[in-house]
């Protein structure tokens, strides 16, 4: 066993042993003992109801009126029986249903009739899932429905009688009991920052709650200080966390003003450092960069989320807290990974990307990484993680972090990583010329005794991107030293070889045009996937550089743009391949 491997196990059984503990304590708090403890705090009436800032559309409502309800990219119908009794197809749509966030739906209908089924539905929960259920009553479903429950109260409310009422505020306030007993031992990151604020959201929305009020905020303050980093960017290196923590925080933000309460420093200030990061992680189309479990981008709620951007200056360059650096010049940007992954407890969803970048042109993505899908959590999400699916070199086919392999651990851990990076230093230099970021990371210094560096310089016109990838050996190399520098395209951009196959032209839908080079390296370019679109997986290709770094230790390549967006046609020839029309 080397030494690697007896770190990594060390881990994995640090982490079980922290697993088996919480839920020990999970048990004692939100066990049978709190289901079978009697329960008399039902708040009198619900002060105030937080907007919720989802975008809702109203045609919805008619499928679940019908009892056709879509979660997680599958559809079943319930055939006059209540959603609740159905067997579910997957964990994901059960806790969609569970989580209640579909209500929105009904809200936009603004019709008797959703007002009515909506609350037929809540009352459904209450009778079959109101005491317990193993799925309903997971912490960050509970979070969710809480949430759900608080901002749409008008809809459910309206109309119904007084028993009804109290039945809604009694099960409401057993499920915040639920969160405020369990918070600690809630998983940590997004999903206990999202406990924290809807126990809060719920304290400051019902009555009576007095001597929870400065309880509940300054947890919420205790987690957004410690969750929220120094530059804006969220513990996990998600960005698709900051939008789930604003697009709830700012409603409490907005719930505490209402009701006369000053909202503390710390959360004005999680406030104020997330949103430059949201704009960060932004393409020149308004699509969020693929790093670290981001999927497809809400385009209207990150439009609803920037309207409350009081400030609205340009986005930092330098994320040096949450690893990602930020090169823009003349509409032209590259974002990169330029991190070590989160600590094992929070990796849940967190790649092996380090040093990986994507690049945008206006309003056309070129290079990107494969991205996630959440209609697939399978295989699929194992190939999302890996390096292989992201814009940066690979060795051996090896991931430049490990994941949890053991089939009989990930029932209980999920697939954290377990080892990757742990250095991962950084230079940044900006002058007339251009913005140039140097960036080099550890993960294959054990396995392969290779330390991998990436030297990016993007111009000061945004016309050039220059790359080095660098192999810096450690030690002796083995007969696995054989990389690969992956270059992942967006599926709206073609790619064709020119001159002989020493170069690629891509071509991006509206006529731009860019062409890579990588003089005296092995090209070609290869089938690939992306994860990440709206409507499900996509064909695409990707640019790769072949090598040993017993050969060759040192690769350059260049993407230039030779075309600007099309205005007029102009037809572009080389000497060894056919005229091409743009």
């Amino acid at each position: 066993m080397t030494l690697g491997s007896v770190t990594e196990r060390a881990r994995v059984w640090h982490l079980l042993a922290h697993t088996a503990w919480q839920s020990v304590l999970r048990w004692v708090h939100g066990g049978p003992l709190f289901r079978w403890s009697p329960f008399t705090g039902a708040p009198a009436r619900l002060l105030i109801a937080p907007q919720d800032l989802r975008t809702a559309d109203g045609t919805n409502a008619a499928d679940i009126y019908a009892g056709r309800f879509l979660f997680a990219g599958q559809l079943v119908e319930a055939n006059g029986q209540s959603p609740f009794e159905v067997i579910p197809p997957s964990a994901d749509w059960e806790r969609a249903l569970h989580g209640f966030g579909w209500l929105r739906h009904l809200k936009a209908a603004d019709t008797i009739v959703a007002r009515q089924n909506a609350r037929a539905l809540v009352e459904d929960w209450i009778r079959y899932c109101g005491y317990w259920h193993e799925t309903g009553w997971e912490e960050q479903v509970v979070s969710r429905r809480v949430m759900a429950w608080l901002s749409q109260s008008p809809l459910i409310l309206e109309g119904c009688d007084h028993d009804f009422y109290r039945r809604f505020l009694r099960s409401l306030a057993r499920q915040v009991r639920y969160l405020r007993r369990t918070l600690n031992e809630v998983p940590d990151g997004l999903p206990r920052l999202s406990a924290a604020i809807a126990v809060a959201a719920a304290t400051v929305s019902l009555s009576g709650q007095g001597r929870y009020v400065r309880q509940s905020l300054r947890r919420l303050d205790q987690e957004l200080a410690r969750q929220i980093l120094a530059d804006g960017g969220h513990i996990t290196r998600n960005p698709a966390a900051l939008l789930d923590i604003l697009v709830d925080l700012l409603p409490i933000r907005q719930a505490l003003t209402m009701q006369g309460m000053p909202s503390s420093q710390a959360v004005m200030q999680a406030i104020d450092r997330m949103m430059p990061m949201v704009r960060f992680f932004r393409h020149g189309d308004g699509t969020f960069a693929h790093f670290n479990g981001m999927g497809s981008t809400p385009a209207d709620l990150v439009a609803t989320i920037l309207a409350y951007d009081d400030a609205r200056g340009a986005p930092p360059g330098n994320a040096p807290h949450s690893g990602y650096q930020r090169l823009a010049h003349n509409d032209t940007v590259v974002l990169i990974d330029v991190g070590p992954p989160p600590p094992a407890a929070l990796s849940q969803n967190a790649h092996a990307g380090c040093l990986s970048f994507e690049l945008s042109s206006r309003r056309n993505r070129i290079i990107v990484n494969c991205g996630v899908t959440h209609s697939d959590r399978g295989v699929w999400r194992a190939v999302s993680r890996s390096t292989a699916a992201h814009s940066t070199a690979v060795i051996d086919d090896t991931s430049s972090a490990h994941f949890i392999a053991e089939e009989r651990y990930r029932g209980w851990l999920g697939a954290p990583i377990v080892a990757g990076p742990t250095q991962v230093p950084v230079e940044r230099e900006e002058d007339t010329a251009g913005t140039r970021v140097v960036a080099s990371h550890n993960g294959y210094q054990d396995s392969h005794r290779i330390i991998h560096e990436r030297d990016l310089t993007l111009a000061s016109d945004g016309t050039v991107l220059d790359g080095i990838d660098r192999f810096r050996k450690t030690g002796k190399l083995g007969p696995r030293d054989r990389y690969a520098i992956r270059f992942h395209l967006h599926p709206s951009v073609k790619a064709s070889s020119i001159r002989a196959g020493t170069a690629v032209l891509l071509v991006a839908a509206d006529g731009e045009a860019w062409e890579f080079v990588a003089p005296g390296c092995e090209m070609t370019v290869e089938e690939s996937i992306y994860l990440s679109d709206t409507y499900g997986h996509r064909r695409t290709a990707q640019i790769v550089l072949h090598g040993r770094v017993s050969l060759r230790d040192e690769v350059s390549w260049q993407l230039r743009r030779t075309v600007n967006a099309k205005t007029s046609r102009k037809r572009v020839s080389s000497p060894n391949a056919e005229e091409l029309d743009l």
